[in-house]
């Protein structure tokens, strides 16, 4: 993408100017798509950004559940000159995932099931980038994910194990436990409850209270709100997080991704199928997925290293407190 320079405006950063996005596929145009659940679908629309320059060997980001494919937009401490995701070096994909609603195929354009959609599950999402990484004449990649991404990183080591030569994992779990299984049905029930956005915003102030830690919040989110007297702090954080949520995504997105994440149960056995080397970090404050279960998960690979983040900010911290994360993923990814 070439820079433009307005007066009095300073040119984009790097990572931007190498930016190649969002572009737009249409894949499985001949042959259908066959979802987990038995349905066939073609015609499948993958909105993706690329930086750098192409090559037939990539870094593939995943993004999280309402993350998107911009990945200059939500992870600047990693993308750049310098960085674990440096366009001067690598050429960087990421694609928005089936079944959200940032540009690729969503709900409404899949099949349904008794009047209900589709379920989907990561290995369909798997299977679909598969497909674009085909389209753009890739062979190879290094996976790097968080939360989502994380399991979606686990998806394509189970799902496509002769495309990925490494892997990044990070605030992930390779399956949910009843607790990470019931927040999301928590969230769906809202939505169900409430639908046509007031659900969501439930549903959202369910997740940020996972995504922080107690400690987060007292650090965060003590006293009174500046932004409405007479409101604590923590009211108002999750009633503006809420809103900004609904503003931008769609309900059906969050009741078919959280249930793919729900549904994504690899056995041990398939753990230890997986050969290729990976780097697992858990983060010491993470309700969500507690540390000592995205550790376990990592042992039961053959080739697995874990490092654990110590922040007291919880799952999100590999967002706002990323400390020694992005050494850490250059030293496994180009050490």
């Amino acid at each position: 993408m070439t820079a433009v320079t307005f007066p009095g405006h300073l040119p984009p950063p790097p990572e931007q100017q190498r930016c190649s996005g969002p572009r737009t596929a249409l894949l499985f145009g001949r042959e259908p798509l066959l979802l987990d659940c038995g349905q066939p679908v073609q015609g499948v629309r993958v909105a993706y950004h690329t930086y750098g320059t192409p090559s037939d060997h990539a870094v593939l980001v995943l993004h999280a559940l309402t993350g998107t494919s911009a990945v200059h937009e939500w992870w600047p401490e990693f993308l750049g000159e310098g960085r674990p995701l440096d366009p001067s070096r690598d050429y960087i994909i990421c694609a928005n995932v089936l079944g959200g609603c940032a540009g690729t195929t969503g709900p409404a354009e899949l099949p349904q099931i008794g009047g209900e959609d589709a379920p989907l599950t990561l290995r369909d999402m798997a299977r679909v980038g598969r497909a674009l990484l085909e389209e753009l004449g890739v062979r190879r990649v290094s996976v790097i994910g968080a939360s989502m991404g994380g399991m979606l990183a686990y998806a394509w080591l189970l799902e496509c194990p002769d495309l990925v030569d490494r892997a990044v994992i990070i605030g992930a779990p390779a399956r949910h436990s009843p607790w990470a299984t019931g927040l999301n049905a928590a969230a769906r029930s809202a939505i169900r409850a409430a639908p046509g956005g007031e659900g969501l915003k439930v549903a959202r102030q369910i997740a940020m209270l996972s995504y922080r830690s107690p400690e987060s919040f007292a650090l965060t989110q003590a006293g009174p709100s500046a932004r409405r007297p007479g409101t604590p702090a923590i009211t108002s954080y999750l009633e503006y997080q809420g809103e900004k949520l609904a503003a931008r995504f769609c309900e059906r997105s969050y009741l078919a991704l959280t249930g793919a994440m729900d549904r994504f149960q690899p056995s041990g056995a398939e753990l230890r199928s997986i050969r290729v080397p990976v780097l697992a970090v858990g983060i010491s404050s993470d309700v969500l997925y507690p540390a000592a279960e995205v550790s376990a998960h990592a042992a039961q690979l053959p080739r697995s290293t874990y490092r654990e983040l110590c922040s007291p900010h919880g799952h999100d911290a590999f967002l706002m407190d990323a400390q020694e994360l992005p050494t850490w993923v250059s030293e496994f990814l180009h050490g």
